[in-house]
Formats: structure tokens, sequence, C-alpha cells
């Protein structure tokens, strides 16, 4: 078994979820992506994510998500209300599914 490279600690000043917020304006990036960027596990930026997509409802910018999509069959999730990655495809069955990404408009 390898070992888990350390962590590097958000700095005091800033919160997690302002991290997260200046990344997605920054860019688009998946959970994976954010969770390694912000130095936090994966599970933990979905929940993260929902409450940055509450607190952004009151002003002018959104949350944006590039819906997770089959690699099998081509179905995009459009009308899932869920932050998360799906399990399996409702057409196909298919469990190759592409990550959704999540950015700053």
């Amino acid at each position: 078994m390898r070992a888990k490279p350390p962590t590097i600690p958000v700095p005091s000043a800033e919160t997690v979820r302002r991290r997260i917020t200046d990344l997605l304006e920054e860019r688009e990036l998946c959970a994976r992506e954010i969770s390694i960027e912000a130095g936090i596990p994966e599970k933990a930026v979905y929940g993260h994510l929902e409450h940055i997509r509450r607190s952004l409802s009151r002003g002018p910018a959104r949350l944006a998500v590039v819906f997770a999509e089959c690699r099998k069959c081509g179905f995009v999730f459009a009308k899932r209300s869920r932050l998360t990655r799906p399990g399996k495809c409702p057409v196909c069955r298919g469990e190759s599914i592409t990550e959704p990404r999540f950015h700053i408009r």
C-alpha cells in the first residue's frame, strides 16, 4: 500500500467554501479536481457545492453544471438535481459515466 501524500492545510484566513468558489470562478472542475485543489475529501466537496449553489442564488452569479454523460450510449443526465455522479445509466445500465463538471458564471 502506498502512503497518502500529506494534505496541505487551507490558510485560516480563507474558508474552504471561499477557496472552492475562487477555483470555480477561474475554471471548470470536477469534484475530484476540487478535492485535490482544496485539500478536502471528495465526499465533502458535494456538500460544499450545494451550499455554494444556495449562497450564489442571492446574487447575479450562478453555479453552472456540465451534466454527467454515459460513455456507452451518450445519455445526458440533464434533469438530475443532485450534484453527485450517477451510479448507472437508466437507458443502457452502463456504469461508465463521466463526472459532472462545475464552474461559476
